[in-house]
């Protein structure tokens, strides 16, 4: 964890774009109260195209009109062209965004035109080319591997290779098991992979959809964890309570560890995250990120 100890911590929040009125209330609310603890920004996932897309937009602006914090759009590249891309790029350009997170992006159902871009490293390889260092580029990676990904080797080399075009950071997939991101973390060293790479913390408040989500995408949850959120059955208030006590021991583990900050998937929602970031009596002045 050497590697990791050398960056500011860099504390962050996602969120993600609202589909109605009263959720782009609530999207507004959830970051004015995030705002208080002063995090280093907001990231935004994305819309793949068309009027979801549009949402992407509608909350970057709303975000960056509403609060002093930055915001990092997530910006996909499946099924997408150069141009539309450079036009994407330029979009945000215009608006003063210069922190985005470049992903390949899930391929809808039936798709098969992939577009210009077959995977995430061709993508930063073209924003580097067309933008230079205009734009502070995050990626994804995973601790316990993507599910679509053929090793654990191959999906360590795709990181190293998306560093090796331009990324300037990561943020993880979350999981439950420190262990998974510290050995992650010594994979990446060995490799010579020395870039910020920031776990991503899922508070835990609603198991059923939690474990759903998780299975779908690949994230393992201790069996020891599930047993007890079973053991709760419907009694939400103790699902939060033992999920606030799960996450906060596992931030406080990776903080000792050496880890170069957090990121909250918020789910829209303040009261979860900080908790877990009182509890972690986190101060504003370690909001701090390293730009390149």
């Amino acid at each position: 964890m050497q590697s990791q100890k050398i960056y500011p911590l860099a504390f962050s929040f996602e969120c993600s774009p609202a589909r109605t009125e009263a959720g782009s209330e609530m999207l507004l609310n959830t970051c004015h109260q995030l705002a208080k603890v002063n995090p280093c920004f907001f990231s935004v996932n994305y819309g793949a195209g068309g009027a979801t897309q549009e949402r992407t937009f509608a909350a970057v602006d709303d975000i960056n009109a509403a609060t002093s914090i930055e915001v990092a759009p997530h910006i996909a590249g499946i099924s997408t062209s150069k141009g539309e891309m450079s036009t994407l790029l330029e979009h945000y350009k215009t608006r003063g965004i210069r922190h985005i997170t470049v992903l390949r992006g899930d391929k809808p159902s039936g798709l098969h035109d992939f577009g210009d871009f077959n995977n995430t490293i061709e993508f930063i390889n073209f924003i580097r080319e067309q933008y230079d260092d205009y734009f502070f580029i995050g990626t994804t990676a995973y601790p316990e591997t993507h599910p679509l990904a053929t090793s654990a080797q191959t999906d360590l080399a795709n990181l190293q290779q998306k560093f090796e075009r331009g990324a300037d950071a990561a943020l993880t997939q979350y999981f439950y098991n420190p262990d998974a991101f510290f050995r992650f973390i010594d994979s990446c060293e060995k490799l010579g992979i020395d870039q910020p790479i920031v776990p991503g913390i899922m508070p835990i408040t609603n198991y059923h959809q939690l474990a759903r989500f998780s299975d779908r995408c690949g994230v393992e949850i201790p069996r020891w964890i599930r047993q007890r959120l079973d053991s709760y059955g419907e009694d939400s208030a103790s699902i939060t309570a033992f999920g606030e006590e799960v996450v906060t021991r596992l931030c406080e583990q990776l903080l000792a560890g050496g880890a170069a900050g957090l990121h909250f998937y918020t789910m829209n929602k303040a009261a979860p995250s900080l908790a877990v970031w009182k509890n972690l009596n986190l101060s504003n002045d370690k909001s701090l990120r390293s730009r390149r």
